[in-house]
């Protein structure tokens, strides 16, 4: 047996720039076995994330790339892929990381990351997707798990779940529900992915 992979279980590392509230649920769901894997890395472009010190309090080594070290993105890419090579993760999990990663490392881990966005995907790509809901009237909103392609929130859509936009809601009400969905949705997919669950024909995603 492989050290490095006990009881077979798939290797995941996480990629997260903020509070790592995400990266808490899978480590959690790893935890209780929910998730049949073992977590081997934190990559993080924010030294002051507290994602870090989850990460630490749980023994996961981290690396910082600190972009704002580099000098250009291609340099900061570089860097990335080195750190994320250096891995050798099975599945790369994007909780809150908030920058959109380059090709070439799109294309280094084609259909092994995954991302979680606080928005019904293909509606409110980008920043600010809740606040972009609560502007449109929109009376059902949510977060979906995606693979990662080479557009902004654009790729196979893994899980989605919803959350009612209620009348009086505001961008930081509505962000609040939908994250209690996010804190389900994302162990669900890496569950899935862990499982060899995961059928992907063009834009669709099969779970078996």
């Amino acid at each position: 047996m492989d050290p490095e992979r006990p009881g077979n279980k798939k290797r995941i590392a996480v990629l997260a720039s903020g509070r790592g509230s995400n990266f808490q649920a899978v480590l959690d769901a790893v935890a209780t076995g929910e998730i049949p894997a073992v977590c081997v890395g934190l990559v993080t472009d924010n030294p002051r994330a507290y994602a870090i010190e989850r990460a630490r309090g749980a023994g996961i080594p981290v690396t910082v790339v600190d972009y704002a070290r580099f000098p250009s993105k291609a340099a900061y890419e570089e860097a990335l892929l080195a750190a994320m090579q250096g891995c050798r993760a099975d599945l790369f999990v994007l909780a809150g990381y908030m920058r959109i990663l380059g090709a070439g490392i799109v294309h280094e881990f084609s259909g092994r990351m995954m991302n979680i966005h606080p928005a019904l995907l293909p509606a409110f790509t980008g920043l600010h997707a809740q606040r972009q809901a609560v502007e449109c009237g929109v009376k059902v909103a949510g977060c979906t798990v995606h693979l990662v392609d080479e557009g902004m929130d654009t790729g196979p859509i893994v899980v989605q779940r919803c959350v009612p936009v209620l009348p009086d809601d505001d961008e930081s009400t509505l962000a609040d529900r939908i994250l209690v969905e996010e804190h389900k949705a994302l162990p669900l997919a890496v569950k899935f992915f862990c499982e060899d669950r995961l059928e992907v024909t063009g834009r669709r995603v099969r779970v078996r």
